[in-house]
């Protein structure tokens, strides 16, 4: 196994004018197309994304924004009629966007690994833990069958599964156990960057917090970086580093966590902030976010949260916002373009 590495977020600027250190992951310009009967459908519209060595980041939005689709392009998972129309995305400063399915195949598991959304949909329902795990270690090494079960006991033991279950097929496993069992094939050769998408969509509210615990802890302890795709703000509220707010296939904030729920800058973020109860301070009334997305094969003209922003004003229908500096972090806001804020002071 490798050894520790801390797990604190990529340093934007070193202290004494020191050089900024290459992220492990570069998401560049990205833009993900669907071709569709009616055209082509934009999921996925020019984003930009940095990971660094150790760093937990999450990317939230409501269902269809476009989240799972940049995580199946990120892991070069995309399939008809998905395709990827511009960008680049560098791991280690190698293109994965560029590389054949062999050369994907050798880097998968190894160097980055995916969890999926559904664990029995993703785990082979007719092979045990043992032999599943037994595959992926075959695929990339040549390993003895003591080392292949020695490894596999330890990252069930790491995930908190009893090794006993190496013996066991997924339908015999809860949903909980599931989860963790995927996660611990994800770690079966300690790669650098592991990519989940909705790990704890199926879960209950006391599983999706023990999971997340225990995500974070393996995080800190082994090293590994981190895209958690989400559509709970609230479930990566603790764990992670760095956050992109999507809406409608774009960024529409992305930043420091801490810094996007303290004071949130756009007013999508804001409503997904209010839509959820604290379980500190006053008791507030939920809000929700009225309307709805839009259709991606026709978006709004100007910024495409206006039909449902309750602070539109004039320009949103007409001028495409781009992702303007707000301290800390980065909102896709008229109300942030340097215009607007000349007016406002």
């Amino acid at each position: 196994m490798r050894s520790t590495r801390s797990a604190t977020p990529r340093c934007v600027r070193c202290e004494g004018g020191g050089s900024v250190p290459e992220p492990l992951l570069s998401v560049r310009d990205l833009s993900v197309v669907y071709e569709t009967v009616r055209g082509p459908v934009t999921a996925v519209d020019n984003l930009q994304l940095e990971v660094g060595e150790g760093e937990f980041a999450a990317v939230v939005g409501e269902s269809g924004c476009g989240k799972s689709t940049l995580l199946f392009a990120i892991a070069g998972l995309l399939n008809p009629p998905a395709r990827i129309a511009s960008g680049s995305v560098l791991f280690r400063g190698a293109d994965l966007v560029t590389m054949t399915e062999r050369e994907l195949n050798e880097l998968r598991w190894r160097d980055y690994s995916v969890v999926l959304q559904s664990a029995m949909n993703a785990l082979n329902p007719v092979a045990t833990l043992a032999a599943q795990y037994k595959d992926a270690m075959v695929a990339h090494g040549t390993h003895t069958k003591e080392e292949i079960h020695a490894r596999s006991m330890e990252v069930l033991r790491l995930v908190g599964i009893d090794p006993v279950h190496l013996r066991s097929y997924p339908h015999q496993l809860s949903g909980g156990m599931r989860q963790r069992a995927m996660i611990a094939m994800a770690l079966l050769l300690a790669p650098d960057l592991v990519i989940m998408d909705e790990p704890t969509s199926a879960l209950d509210v006391v599983a999706q917090r023990s999971l997340m615990v225990q995500i974070k802890e393996l995080q800190q302890l082994l090293g590994f970086a981190v895209v958690f795709v989400t559509h709970d703000m609230s479930l990566v509220s603790h764990f992670s580093d760095q956050l992109l707010v999507m809406y409608a296939g774009q960024v529409v904030e992305q930043g420091p966590t801490r810094t996007v729920f303290d004071s949130p800058s756009h007013p999508y973020s804001r409503g997904l902030l209010e839509a959820f109860p604290s379980i500190r301070g006053p008791r507030v009334p939920l809000r929700g976010i009225p309307g709805s997305p839009p259709d991606l094969a026709a978006p709004p003209p100007g910024c495409r949260f206006h039909p449902r922003c309750p602070l539109v004003f004039d320009r949103c229908d007409t001028v495409p916002p781009a992702l303007y500096e707000v301290g800390a972090a980065y909102s896709r806001c008229l109300l942030h373009a340097p215009a607007a804020r000349e007016v406002t002071s």
